[in-house]
């Protein structure tokens, strides 16, 4: 059969922790989000508040910030210089709120600071996307035309690009969430133990996703490079 390698290689095993890690974070993030989106802030401030008191301190005044439609679909676009929320963050006071808003909007701090990881991740943007498409589909069509294994080989490395993309994005999400913490707490947004000990938690889930599929997509690299080898 044509699929053999990559129905019954051995190194299908190796995607077994990325399937376990990448459950267990999305248990982890649905879980935290689902507790601390009930629990409200002292502050009393909402997402959208949080965005743009963090947007000011910084000057970045020009940078708006929009409600969204979605769960958990907020993020910066940087070509629009807009933080956008997701309509249960945005008008939202609670900490899974505050969290997501400061940690999204920590991402147009590093972009107006040119911090190196995200100038970075962003310039790989266009091959990364690229090879997340294209490098399986070489590699699969090198086993319809064994006439051209050139195709297995360029495939690999159109694939690397991607998981070059995966890695460099750890730092940045790092990052962003730690200048979250730093901002909520030295503000005031959220105060005492379990506001603090909620958002960090909040934040731990989310980075715990792009970690997994950081390992998912180096260990699908592996797997690749196994299968080439041994064809």
């Amino acid at each position: 059969m044509i699929f053999d390698p990559f129905l019954f290689h051995p190194s299908t095993l190796l995607l077994i922790p990325a399937v376990i890690l990448t459950f267990y974070a999305q248990t982890k993030i649905s879980s935290a989000y689902g507790r601390y989106s009930k629990i409200k802030s002292s502050s009393g401030k909402t997402g959208a508040d949080v965005a743009r008191a963090i947007l000011d301190e910084n000057g970045l005044y020009d940078v708006k910030v929009e409600q969204v439609a979605g769960e958990l679909s907020d993020h910066y676009d940087p070509r629009a210089q807009a933080v956008r929320l997701s309509s249960g963050v945005y008008g939202s006071t609670s900490i899974a709120a505050l969290a997501v808003a400061a940690h999204e909007t920590g991402h147009a701090v590093q972009h107006a600071d040119g911090y190196v990881p995200l100038k970075i991740r962003s310039a790989f943007v266009p091959v990364a996307s690229i090879g997340s498409q294209i490098g399986p589909v070489m590699i699969i069509l090198a086993f319809f035309l064994p006439s051209m294994p050139f195709l297995l080989t360029l495939g690999i490395y159109a694939f690397a690009f991607a998981v070059f993309f995966q890695i460099v994005t750890l730092p940045v999400e790092f990052n962003a969430s730690n200048r979250a913490l730093v901002f909520l707490e030295g503000n005031g947004m959220i105060s005492g133990r379990e506001e603090v000990s909620g958002a960090r938690k909040m934040l731990s889930a989310a980075a715990l996703t792009y970690v997994a599929a950081a390992l998912t997509a180096i260990l699908t690299l592996l797997r690749f490079i196994m299968i080439a080898r041994d064809r």
